[in-house]
C-alpha cells in the first residue's frame, strides 16, 4: 500500500470516527442513562425492601406474641385448676404452643412461614370458641375491612 493510500484511508477513518460518535449519540445518552437509573432503582429499591421487610416482621412477631402471651395466660390458669379446661381444650392449647416454639423467627426466608401463621391463627380461633370467649388480635383486617 502506498503512503499517500495509507493517508487517505486513515483520513477515511477518522471521519467515519467523528460522524460514528455522532451517529450513536442517542444510543449513548440511552445506554448511560439506562445505567444511571438502575444503579440507583437498586440502592433506592433495597431502602424500601428494608422498610417493608422491618414492618412486615415487627406485625409478624407482634402478632406471634400475642398468641404466646395467650398461651401463657391459659397454662397458667390450667396449672391453678387444671380442671377449668377440657382435656381436648388442654391438649389445643398445647398444641398451638408448639407451633409457636417451632415458628422460624430466625429464619425469615422460611416459605412455610404463611402456612404457620394461618395454622396459628385457626388454632387460635379454635380454643377461642373451646372456652367461649370473644378474644381477638387487633392486628389483622377481618374479612369484612379487606377491599379488592
Amino acid at each position: 500500500m502506498s503512503r499517500s493510500q495509507s493517508q487517505s484511508q486513515s483520513l477515511s477513518n477518522s471521519t467515519e470516527d467523528i460522524f460514528d460518535s455522532s451517529l450513536n449519540l442517542e444510543e449513548t445518552h440511552f445506554k448511560e442513562c439506562f445505567d444511571d437509573g438502575y444503579k440507583q432503582g437498586l440502592i433506592v429499591g433495597k431502602e424500601e425492601a428494608l422498610d417493608v421487610g422491618l414492618k412486615q416482621g415487627f406485625e409478624v412477631g407482634q402478632e406471634i406474641g400475642f398468641y404466646r402471651g395467650c398461651v401463657d395466660v391459659w397454662n397458667s390458669a390450667i396449672r391453678i385448676d387444671p380442671s377449668s379446661f377440657s382435656k381436648r381444650l388442654q391438649q389445643s392449647i398445647k398444641r398451638m404452643e408448639e407451633l409457636i416454639e417451632k415458628y422460624p423467627l430466625m429464619e425469615p426466608e422460611d416459605e412455610s412461614v404463611q402456612e404457620r401463621v394461618d395454622e396459628l391463627r385457626l388454632k387460635f380461633r379454635v380454643i377461642r370458641s373451646g372456652l367461649g370467649v370473644k378474644l381477638e388480635y387487633e392486628g389483622y383486617p377481618k374479612p369484612k375491612d379487606v377491599e379488592f
